[in-house]
């Protein structure tokens, strides 16, 4: 079985959004760049995570680039998943090698469905001011990732524009500091279920913090939440239908609770299938 995992605010966290509803000795840095570290995971979260991933195939599913997935060495030097979904599902790791078929058909169907990116980029600009717009990166050449001022962002443009760019087959997420412009065919789900057909192994249980996580966690068997970021703020504002399971702490501690949480139904769910078998 396979259990699948959004990575940033779900399971490594920066200083800035981490909380502080932990203790300095608990964590351990995740990710660095040039002798600086961007990122951290509970010691906790790390042993949990290590335990699964011998139990069940462990895939990390990231918005990063290929190169930003890369920097992550806890993942690298400890955990070794033989697969790995980057680019938002734009580009899929094997062994960490991009697997370039999968990209090379995601790249003809964003040409014959969605919007090209230049319309997309003249959009955006429309609305986009240096008062709130600090810096933009067009990321492996498939989606856009506007750094912002939070706080003096337009809400109400911002939604407009996403409202605009849905009709051209463009997803729009905002996530801490970062508007991100995706064409709707580079998703998370439709990676993961390549890997299903592909290892004949089913998503069991996948996490993840954000609304461009939601197409994952809706075809996982059993979906986590951490009780912060987009899906649990549009939760608590219009609760969803889906039977979602949110932590009950925040920050970086929601993810000891989500590998817990993991942990518990791998062991109910292979419980159960002994329980049959012996039926049987």
């Amino acid at each position: 079985m396979i259990f699948a995992s959004d990575l940033d605010q779900t399971l490594i966290y920066s200083l800035r959004s981490m909380g502080s509803e932990h203790e300095e000795r608990d964590l351990i840095p995740a990710e660095s760049k040039d002798g600086k570290t961007l990122s951290y995971m509970a010691v906790r979260a790390l042993y949990l995570l290590r335990e699964l991933s011998e139990r069940a195939m462990f895939v990390p599913v990231t918005t990063r680039t290929i190169a930003q997935y890369g920097r992550i060495h806890i993942l690298q030097d400890l955990i070794k998943p033989k697969y790995a979904v980057t680019s938002n599902g734009g580009n899929l790791l094997i062994d960490g090698e991009p697997d370039r078929s999968w990209n090379r058909n995601i790249c003809r169907q964003i040409e014959s469905e969605c919007a090209p990116s230049e319309q997309v980029q003249k959009l955006f600009q429309e609305i986009a001011s240096p008062e709130w717009v600090i810096g933009e990166r067009f990321c492996d050449e498939m989606f856009f990732a506007y750094v912002i001022d939070r706080k003096r962002m337009p809400i109400e443009a911002v939604k407009e524009l996403a409202a605009r760019l849905a009709k051209e087959g463009w997803e729009t997420s905002i996530q801490g500091r970062k508007v991100y412009l995706v064409p709707r065919v580079v998703n998370k789900r439709d990676a993961l279920l390549h890997l299903q057909e592909l290892e004949g192994k089913e998503i069991r249980i996948a996490s993840g913090d954000s609304l461009l996580d939601r197409c994952m966690l809706d075809i996982a068997a059993h979906a986590i939440a951490p009780r912060h970021g987009e899906l649990y703020r549009e939760h608590q504002a219009d609760p969803i239908e889906q039977n979602y399971l949110f932590t009950n702490r925040s920050g970086i501690l929601a993810a000891v609770e989500i590998l817990e949480s993991a942990a518990e139904l791998l062991s109910g769910e292979k419980k159960a299938a002994l329980q049959s078998g012996a039926r049987g």
